[in-house]
């Protein structure tokens, strides 16, 4: 429902920064406060045409144990295809006051396939 028109990774996964704990030169990394899982993020492009282009490339924050390896591009695409699983949106304020999201979620995985295979006979040859 998110992205309608398929999703692609434009950045690289990367640990979120919790900018309270990171002191000194020291990084650390955010941990969700309902999950304690730790967050990362991806900057992602909404394949939508009807978009304005500011409006494509939004962050998706990962809440993961482990972190995710986006799946190897698909021959021909300039970026990676990408669907989430576990999706929540959170609408708030930015600091100019405009509405904006949060979106995080729980998996990252390649797409699934959502062409039907092609019908076979009896005999296992396409049928046509």
């Amino acid at each position: 429902m998110a992205f309608p028109h398929g999703c692609y990774i434009v950045g690289e996964v990367e640990p979120f920064k919790d900018f309270d704990a990171s002191t000194g030169g020291r990084f650390a990394q955010t941990r969700d406060k309902q999950t304690a899982k730790l967050v990362r993020q991806v900057a992602v492009m909404a394949g939508d045409p009807t978009l304005k282009p500011a409006h494509k490339t939004v962050a998706v924050k990962i809440l993961a144990p482990v972190q995710p390896v986006p799946s190897q591009p698909m021959p021909g695409l300039p970026f990676t295809p990408v669907e989430f699983d576990g999706m929540s949106v959170t609408p708030y304020r930015n600091a100019t006051g405009r509405p904006a999201y949060s979106i995080k979620v729980q998996e990252m995985h390649p797409p699934r396939q959502t062409t039907q295979p092609t019908p076979t006979t009896k005999t296992g040859k396409e049928a046509t």
